[in-house]
């Protein structure tokens, strides 16, 4: 089972083969025409893959994580798009540049402080955040616990211990 949250013109949903597949985004692309928030009010269905490239503002991207790890199956994983902003312009809310990643980076950083996912991010197209439903390998201490006040400055400086970066050539190391 195949879920993806933003699917705008479904450049990865049209190419995903799986017996039960659900698009959803309100405004194009998908098979389900609602937002994320409208979608799993009502879900029942568990997902073996749940791909997120919806809104990416840091409080949708950190609902969504939530709400999808409740409907994970427990060999799952759940793929986070557009985590590694390469430039400042790339993150800032709302979107003032071409291309966009907003402050997805944030959920991540949330994410890896959790006890109960393990959470990675591949250095591969814009950052794939790695989400698996299991206890935390490498959990992310930190103080302040105020996500959203994070700046590009703290992620500039700290990204490679925030961001738990693998290399895709290793992902299949983080599986089992």
């Amino acid at each position: 089972n195949y879920l993806e949250i933003g699917c705008d013109k479904d450049v990865n949903f049209s190419k995903i083969q799986a017996k039960h597949k659900i698009g959803v985004d309100p405004l194009s692309g998908g098979n389900l025409k609602m937002t994320s928030n409208e979608f799993f009010k009502n879900n029942k269905t568990f997902f073996d893959c749940i791909f997120i490239d919806g809104s990416h503002i840091y409080e949708q991207a950190r609902k969504d994580i939530l709400n999808s790890i409740k409907f994970l199956n427990s060999n799952g994983v759940i793929i986070l798009h557009d985590c590694l902003p390469s430039k400042i312009w790339n993150q800032i809310v709302p979107k003032i540049y071409g291309h966009w990643n907003g402050d997805v980076w944030k959920a991540i950083v949330e994410a890896r402080t959790m006890t109960d996912i393990d959470t990675y991010t591949c250095k591969a197209d814009h950052g794939l955040g790695l989400i698996f439903k299991r206890p935390n390998r490498n959990i992310l201490q930190l103080n302040d616990k105020n996500f959203k006040k994070l700046k590009y400055k703290d992620y500039y400086v700290n990204h490679k211990k925030f961001m738990n970066l693998v290399e895709a050539s290793t992902i299949n190391e983080i599986l089992n």
